[in-house]
């Protein structure tokens, strides 16, 4: 467990029991009951900046999403500094055994990868094996010749216009290059996303050679798209570094920080700790669990490893990852970056026209004030025209399956939240992110003194 486990005021019960006391006959709907339990332990300096009754409020908060039905599973941790302030685990992994969430309990975060991803490239960097401002090309010459989307014709066809210039390793790690996901938009170049399944690639090479063969979505540098830059990524730092990339994962990141559980597949002998997902079904009105998710992240059905959003790992793993950023780079006497390193991935580098239109520290898909992004990180530029209760150069991101953290540097604190549910009831107003966000600042005594 990373953070100093003895300290906390308050500090909530690490296996809070949840079960799924009963299936309904109705498509197997399950009635979750959650037990949460407070103890009381010595005064720390790190928790005497919480309040009891605050810390009580997130727990109640966090207990809600699971007492309501909206997820099946959830489980949280708020570090400050490196003392663990509070936890808890809610509601079970799986509908089928019963199992509650636990400290165990192996989750899909999705674009959670992407940080880490962007880690193992500044590792690269530091090692003088590329510069933010290199053209991309100069290590994918498959770039080479990228068209961009200007239009479409009246047959429906794409109007195509060739790039300016290739997009630079900088625009590549903060999703200003151009490229598109698939993940939404109906233009020309998402739909090729889809349509060709290019996320499902069978290898590197192949997502390399699809991609190349799509229209940028805009000139490099004009915009900003949440987009395949980081499995583009993930390519790279295997080229420079000679390895797979989940070898050089694993080798210089994973093994290090002590993160056993993280990876890109999930061994047979886990598959019992492997928590189901979930999405939110209009024709049942309630929360279903997604069958087509039953057997992915097993070793032999992945197509590659995805460094924008192909990791599994526990809520105590992703921790060390966190603590490692929060100290500048180093946990346990393990250096993995250098803390002007872990500056400059949390700096924004966006323009001040360019906004988000996709923010993993909130599900918003529309474009906020003060929300920037920096080297695979979104960041708060600006608290109060984000209307956000974090720090100003809070940094943060958000998994497909809905987990989501942040670190904040000016209030010393991290917090990470796990569920797996793909979306949500739109009639609920109910955002655990959103939640979280205000029920832990609402507990902070002494906000911005950092």
């Amino acid at each position: 467990m990373t953070p100093t486990a003895s300290t906390g005021r308050l500090r909530l019960l690490l296996s809070a029991g949840a079960c799924a006391t009963a299936l309904l006959a109705m498509g197997g709907c399950a009635s979750i009951e959650s037990a949460q339990t407070a103890t009381v332990q010595e005064t720390t300096e790190q928790a005497d900046r919480f309040t009891d009754i605050g810390l009580q409020a997130l727990d109640d908060v966090m207990s809600q999403a699971v007492e309501t039905d909206e997820f099946y599973g959830l489980s949280y941790l708020l570090v400050a500094g490196d003392e663990e302030i509070a936890r808890n685990y809610f509601g079970v992994q799986s509908l089928d055994t019963g199992v509650p969430v636990q400290e165990d309990t192996i989750f899909r975060i999705y674009s959670m990868s992407k940080p880490i991803t962007g880690v193992a490239m500044m590792m690269l960097w530091e090692d003088g094996l590329w510069e933010l401002d290199d053209p991309v090309t100069d290590y994918i010459p498959e770039f080479e010749n990228l068209r961009v989307l200007a239009g479409t014709n009246e047959d429906g066809s794409p109007i195509l216009v060739d790039a300016d210039r290739p997009p630079t390793m900088r625009e590549i790690m903060s999703h200003t290059a151009g490229f598109a996901y698939g993940l939404g938009g109906a233009d020309f170049a998402n739909e090729a996303f889809r349509q060709r399944a290019i996320l499902r690639s069978p290898h590197m090479e192949s997502l390399i050679d699809a991609v190349a063969d799509v229209p940028l979505l805009f000139q490099p540098g004009e915009n900003w798209a949440y987009s395949v830059s980081v499995d583009i990524q993930g390519y790279i730092v295997e080229k420079l570094s000679g390895q797979k990339f989940g070898e050089f994962l694993d080798e210089n990141i994973f093994t290090p920080l002590g993160m056993e559980d993280t990876g890109f597949f999930v061994p047979p002998e886990d598959y019992d700790r492997f928590s189901d997902v979930f999405t939110y079904s209009p024709d049942h009105d309630r929360v279903v669990r997604v069958p087509s998710e039953t057997t992915l992240f097993r070793e032999d059905t992945i197509p590659f490893e995805s460094g924008g959003g192909g990791l599994v790992a526990t809520l105590d793993d992703y921790a060390r990852f966190c603590q490692m950023m929060l100290n500048g780079g180093t946990l346990d006497g393990h250096a993995i970056i250098e803390p002007e390193t872990v500056e400059l991935m949390a700096t924004n580098v966006l323009p001040d026209h360019i906004g988000l239109w996709s923010n993993g520290n909130s599900g918003s898909t529309n474009t906020t004030p003060g929300q920037g992004f920096g080297l695979d990180f979104g960041i708060v530029t600006n608290p109060e025209a984000a209307g956000s209760p974090q720090g100003e150069g809070t940094y943060y991101w958000g998994g497909a399956a809905g987990t989501w953290f942040w670190i904040d540097p000016a209030n010393d604190l991290y917090f990470i939240g796990m569920i797996q549910r793909y979306s949500g009831n739109p009639a609920s107003e109910y955002d655990p992110r959103e939640a979280s966000r205000t029920a832990v600042y609402n507990a902070l005594t002494d906000q911005g003194t950092e």
